[in-house]
């Protein structure tokens, strides 16, 4: 029987939690805006809105997961 090559399936999961940039960036959501709102501050709580970039330690491992190379 032949051995066929397999074909590369991206994370479903990480497909989800992420947004990829057209120039290939990766974004993601803050932590911490789950519940307990009411204790952390206005600008805490504005910040938490915003989006930030994945850390480059693991940019190379999500790139891979992701199938970007």
């Amino acid at each position: 029987m032949p051995k066929t090559k397999l074909k590369f399936k991206p994370h479903k999961g990480l497909l989800k939690r992420l947004r990829i940039g057209g120039t290939g960036t990766i974004r993601r959501k803050q932590a911490g805006k789950g519940h307990l709102m009411s204790s952390k501050s206005g600008n805490r709580r504005r910040r938490l809105k915003r989006t930030t970039s994945i850390a480059k330690v693991e940019l190379k491992k999500i790139r891979r997961m992701l199938g970007m190379g």
